[in-house]
């Protein structure tokens, strides 16, 4: 009986041996048959050339930034300060310590009254200046200052910006 599974088992799986793909097998071989890629040929390869740096005044430094080129007409150095005057006692202080605390008017003149952070009233007038950034009052009324500074940026050159200083509304008791 065992004989008879035996040659049984051989005679099935010797059908699943056929060659139901043959034709998928014979186009796969057959595909890359005459078939030549063409490669292009590698790039030439250029030689690095060092170049010697001597130091040379022609020449920038290649490790300090460049200067960009002013897009304007503006000469360089128009709004440089003018660094020979003599100072004024509200340009020892930062603007940001600096307190309008209030307005005084008087023969036809507006002065702001600030309070400095030595606890000094000082009264000035469109036209001083204060704050360590060359600041000048450009405007005044009861409730603002309005200052001019002109800062210096990482390139060496002057620029205004316009700040402001507004009443103080503090009630000590």
């Amino acid at each position: 009986m065992k004989l008879i599974y035996l040659a049984l088992a051989c005679v099935l799986l010797s059908g699943c041996g056929g060659e139901e793909f043959q034709d998928l097998h014979d186009f796969v071989k057959d595909s890359g048959v005459n078939l030549r890629g063409k490669i292009p040929p590698p790039p030439s390869i250029k030689l690095y050339e060092p170049f010697a740096y001597d130091n040379d005044k022609s020449l920038s430094d290649p490790f300090k930034p460049r200067k960009p080129e002013a897009a304007s007409s503006m000469a360089r150095g128009e709004n440089e300060p003018d660094l020979n005057r003599p100072k004024e006692s509200l340009e020892d202080f930062p603007l940001d310590s600096l307190k309008m605390v209030g307005y005084v008017y008087k023969a036809k003149v507006g002065y702001a009254v600030v309070r400095a952070p030595d606890q000094k009233l000082y009264q000035v007038k469109v036209g001083n200046y204060l704050g360590t950034n060359f600041g000048q009052i450009k405007k005044l009324s009861d409730t603002e200052i309005v200052i001019k500074e002109v800062v210096q940026d990482s390139t060496g050159d002057w620029s205004e910006r316009l700040s402001s200083l507004q009443l103080l509304n503090e009630i000590k008791e």
